[in-house]
């Protein structure tokens, strides 16, 4: 699909951003800060209750949005609903290091950062309030589609013992 209409977004927009809907807005924001080096698009708009109702930060040069729940207009975060069926992709320079920064500011290993069959060195976490984040460093050799093939089935292979099938 094409557009008719070049769009002029701000400094640190994306024409595609995910809207965080956290429980603890404030101490979202100063999550991503700590575990992904966030920075802030702009302040935070309070409501009079002092939860957010908007923020706007960049991670790693992408936009993200957030706001803390408001049930009552069927804003709800991952925790309260059981999960998440969504996760978000980070391409980063050094995985295990956003990684690891991750985890010490609060987020849990889901999977650890490891060399993939695909060619990226890739890991999961999910941070303290049920979102989950991928972080991938891509290889240095972009793969042909028969090779990540070729390895996926060398890779599910060898999770198997021998006589069963895969």
């Amino acid at each position: 699909m094409t557009t008719d209409k070049t769009i002029d977004l701000p400094d640190g927009m994306g024409t595609v951003t995910p809207h965080l809907v956290c429980d603890g807005g404030k101490e979202a924001i100063a999550f991503y800060e700590k575990a992904f080096g966030a920075t802030r698009l702009m302040s935070p708009v309070e409501g009079p209750d002092g939860k957010i109702m908007h923020a706007g930060l960049t991670i790693n040069g992408s936009s993200v949005y957030l706001n803390d729940e408001f049930c009552e207009m069927g804003a709800v975060g991952p925790k309260k609903i059981g999960g998440t069926p969504v996760t978000i992709h980070l391409t980063v320079g050094d995985a295990d290091a956003w990684a690891r920064r991750a985890i010490e500011a609060g987020a849990t290993e889901i999977m650890p950062v490891a060399d993939q069959f695909w060619g990226d060195r890739y890991g999961m976490i999910e941070d303290p309030f049920g979102h989950r984040w991928s972080l991938a460093t891509p290889g240095e050799k972009q793969l042909s589609q028969e090779e990540i093939m070729a390895n996926m089935e060398k890779a599910m292979g060898q999770n198997c013992a021998p006589g069963e099938e895969s």
